[in-house]
């Protein structure tokens, strides 16, 4: 029978963690943890899993604790819940991650021209444009931000979508987009700080929330459409709140020669970690816990990521403002039937549609 060497023993143990520690897809770590208890107890002790998932997402250096309910040891837990995360990079369907505005840092007209809005993607509702405004001002470098929470206190972001807003009621239909716009993802900096509804009190809430990620700025064109910001890498955001940050205004309305900045549409698309992974900030906010289920995870896998997004663009989670519009929207379409037909609601499997009985 031949006789098999395992090379690794024959090195110094710093030598083989090195060579391990090459590795930078969570596939290969996976593999080579199987290839025999040796190296097994070297990714796992030494946290091979941990070391490369924080060199994916350096937003984890937050994470101090992770808690996984079927597993005691602390290392094999850390080795799981990690490797996880990484596969879940490529595994985890796509799907649209905004779930709720939280606040603008101004609006023209509340609630008229509201952030809440910018969540449906329709143009028009009930015949009046679809968007969100910004308060006038003398100087086009004034910046405005809105924020978002995510459907998951922990999502991975690969893009975000913005569409501009073109005024067709004004003489020659003005396009209000920003000049450029970046983007911040993180956390609150407490629970407490959330208890106002800031949207109502037309408050801006950006100094309620930690950001543990910033973008670069991308240049934004003048133009009637729905514009993709692909991010450089995937990104994880922990806390589960977005921050779109418009900066430099380009355009003057006639009626008071302001400049205003208008969104109609807003958009992030990413993959979903909940309810595989959650995370728990402290009291004092500085360290977080990870929980990890690997039964939600198994499930999530199961599912797959089949390349496409859900068809539904309004939120997971429709805020009330929204849904009571939705349900205006389709009396309005039966009263405008008055030969006393009959409806009924179909069901076709993927989506729910009001049909009219002839």
């Amino acid at each position: 029978m031949e006789r098999h060497i395992d090379f690794l023993e024959w090195l110094e143990l710093d030598m083989a963690i090195k060579i391990l520690t090459c590795l930078d897809d969570s596939a290969d770590l996976i593999r080579a943890s199987a290839v025999s208890r040796y190296w097994q107890n070297i990714v796992v002790s030494n946290g091979l899993s941990k070391q490369l998932c924080m060199r994916t997402f350096p937003q984890l250096a937050c994470i101090t604790r992770v808690v996984e309910p079927s597993h005691d040891n602390s290392a094999e837990r850390e080795h799981r819940a990690y490797a996880s995360l990484l596969r879940a990079l490529t595994a985890f369907p796509l799907t649209y991650c905004i779930a709720n505005p939280v606040s603008a840092s101004s609006t023209d007209h509340y609630p008229q021209e509201s952030i809440m809005n910018t969540l449906d993607p329709r143009d028009t509702i009930r015949n009046r444009g679809s968007y969100w405004s910004s308060k006038g001002s003398n100087d086009p470098e004034t910046p405005e931000t809105l924020i978002y929470s995510l459907t998951a206190s922990l999502c991975i972001i690969t893009e975000i979508n913005l569409h501009p807003f073109q005024a067709l009621f004004q003489p020659e239909f003005p396009i209000y987009s920003s000049r450029f716009v970046r983007f911040r993802m993180g956390h609150p900096k407490s629970s407490k700080e959330l208890s106002c509804d800031f949207m109502e009190a037309q408050e801006c809430a950006d100094d309620k929330f930690i950001w543990t990620y910033t973008s670069q700025m991308f240049p934004v064109v003048q133009a009637n459409r729905l514009q993709r910001f692909k991010l450089p890498e995937p990104i994880i955001c922990i806390g589960g709140y977005l921050q779109i940050e418009l900066l430099g205004r380009v355009q003057k309305q006639a009626a008071d020669d302001k400049y205003y900045v208008c969104v109609a549409h807003v958009q992030a698309i990413g993959r979903q970690l909940s309810p595989a992974f959650s995370v728990e900030f402290s009291e004092r906010l500085n360290d977080a816990t990870l929980k990890y289920n690997a039964g939600e995870f198994g499930l999530a896998v199961s599912r797959g990521d089949n390349g496409s997004l859900s068809t539904s663009l309004v939120p997971v989670q429709a805020p009330r403002q929204l849904a009571w519009g939705n349900l205006q929207d389709f009396m309005h379409m039966i009263q405008a039937h008055g030969d006393g037909g009959a409806y009924e609601w179909v069901d076709d499997d993927e989506e729910f549609d009001p049909v009219f009985i002839i």
